[in-house]
């Protein structure tokens, strides 16, 4: 480990592990502490979508939309084992009326009244027609008209839908997506600190004393400084650097509801509320059905995110106004929640807010660049927007280089998880189909790694339901900074939907007769 470095980053979360990534690719020597696990916080609660976010249209963020859909095509090339196409289905109906306050919605009030808070359907495929437009996929199928009656679309949706528009975006794994980052930035030379805090940074000269206490502690000297904290970014900005930047962050909470499968096909549903807002149902680690999200302001970091009553009510009456089932409270399996660390723009509303990042240099001595907002889709071009300023106080013997880098596992092609599955299938026989292929959707090419030479079952130690074998959670550890049940059954996989009751303190006990046995610590 080193005791002194160019850029020291301060959080593990996407962008941090991004910025981390790029950085020591550019020739920087690189480290980075975050407080508690990689992804621990806002990167492993969306929606899980790489999307250009077709609802900003509405708030005229033509550039953040452009971006974000052409990242897409890069990602998918880069990653295709944790990340994969996916369509979404927008229902269309007669009386579905709105009261939208976006700019949009009060032109079209202003100028064409009759309207009264409707969207027409033929704004909505202008809106489709412009986000094929900027995107340019190579890989994604554009926007078409389908049918909702007696197809499996349609099926679990009420009979007032008779059509809907069809378009596409992208699914991603999203903690496995930084924990790919951190690894990467780790092999390029980067020391990766998990479950160590940034207790101070002082300015010393032309340097940063920062002093860390947790699994690495005591003090580094760095040139500049990273804030990548997410929602704690106006913490570090006051309490740790003692900065006198002016920007605020604005703290939006993002809930969302999972329950059984409610239908069979593959296919995604975009649907719109009354209050303007929309939703997404999405296929969900095969036996479930992902619903989200909400916007509510958050006031504190510090307090734990949850889905709470009346946001969970929310999600099922609005889920409800289009599918024939009615859902309950008894159908929710699990939820979760995250804080948005937006910039502060002065929006009238968290739904307003915007969805752009905000990149700003305190240069007042030794400087340090604070990091506002983002979507985990612009995560990479965030990352090299953030090079460019670092890059003016530390000159790089390289330039940008992520474009055409694969994460690790991902050195296949995009249409190539089929014949990996396929070939794990026949090397180890003794894994079933949805076995080999939620491997190889977590590790790509490395999923041959994880399961080293063994011939059977057994060989891959302790099996403790759900598919996790003894053997994944050595790899876990010692590949992937896994130090808790937690870190492996909630963010390197999902497979805390499975693995429960005993079966989970089975885990933590295995963990910690590994590392008692002296391995198993990335």
């Amino acid at each position: 480990m080193r005791e002194s470095y160019d850029l020291f980053v301060i959080g593990g979360g996407i962008n941090g592990c991004g910025i981390a990534r790029d950085a020591v690719g550019r020739g920087l020597t690189v480290g980075l502490a975050e407080m508690g696990d990689l992804a621990g916080a806002t990167s492993s609660a969306s929606t899980k979508l790489f999307h250009g976010g077709l609802r900003y249209l509405e708030y005229w963020e033509v550039r953040l939309v452009r971006e974000a859909l052409r990242e897409r095509d890069v990602l998918l090339k880069n990653m295709p084992h944790i990340s994969w196409p996916m369509r979404f289905v927008l229902p269309l109906s007669k009386d579905m009326r709105f009261e939208g306050g976006t700019p949009t919605s009060k032109l079209l009030g202003t100028v064409m009244p009759w309207l009264k808070g409707k969207r027409p359907d033929w704004l909505i495929r202008t809106g489709l027609a412009l986000y094929d437009g900027l995107a340019k996929s190579k890989y994604l199928p554009g926007a078409r008209t389908i049918s909702l009656r007696g197809t499996p679309e349609g099926t679990p949706l009420e009979d007032r839908f008779e059509k809907a528009f069809e378009y596409s975006d992208a699914w991603v794994q999203d903690s496995r997506l930084v924990v790919l980052n951190a690894r990467d930035a780790q092999a390029r030379g980067a020391d990766i600190h998990v479950r160590t805090r940034v207790v101070s940074a002082e300015r010393d000269g032309g340097e940063w004393i920062v002093t860390l206490e947790g699994e690495r502690s005591g003090q580094v000297r760095a040139k500049m400084l990273v804030n990548a904290s997410g929602p704690w970014v106006g913490e570090v900005i006051k309490g740790v650097v003692r900065s006198n930047a002016k920007e605020g962050v604005r703290l939006v909470r993002g809930s969302h509801i999972v329950t059984k499968r409610l239908y069979d096909h593959e296919k995604c549903y975009f649907f719109q509320g009354a209050d303007g807002r929309i939703i997404f149902a999405i296929p969900y680690e095969d036996d479930y059905t992902l619903i989200g999200t909400t916007d509510a302001e958050h006031d504190d970091p510090d307090r734990k995110p949850v889905c709470t009553p009346e946001e969970q009510a929310y999600l099922l009456a609005f889920a409800n106004g289009y599918f024939k089932r009615d859902l309950t409270d008894a159908d929710v399996v699990w939820t979760y929640s995250g804080v948005r660390p937006l910039y502060d723009d002065g929006a009238s509303s968290a739904t307003a807010a915007t969805r752009e990042y905000v990149l700003k240099v305190d240069d007042a001595g030794a400087p340090v660049l604070n990091v506002f907002g983002g979507k985990i889709t612009t995560y990479r071009k965030l990352a090299e927007a953030a090079m460019e300023k670092i890059e003016a106080h530390l000159p790089t013997a390289s330039g940008g280089w992520t474009h055409d880098a694969p994460l690790p596992g991902g050195d296949f092609p995009v249409d190539g998880v089929q014949r990996l599955v396929t070939g794990l299938e026949t090397d180890y026989p003794f894994l079933s189909p949805t076995w080999a292929r939620r491997l190889v959707r977590h590790y790509g090419t490395e999923a041959r790694d994880v399961l080293g030479d063994a011939k059977t079952l057994d060989d891959l130690g302790p099996d403790f339901g759900g598919t996790l074998t003894g053997a994944e959670v050595r790899w876990l550890m010692s590949r992937e900074w896994a130090r808790t049940a937690e870190d492996v059954l909630w963010r390197r996989s999902k497979l805390g939907l499975r693995v429960q009751g005993a079966a989970v303190a089975r885990v933590q006990q295995f963990m910690d007769d590994v590392r008692a046995e002296g391995s198993g610590a990335a």
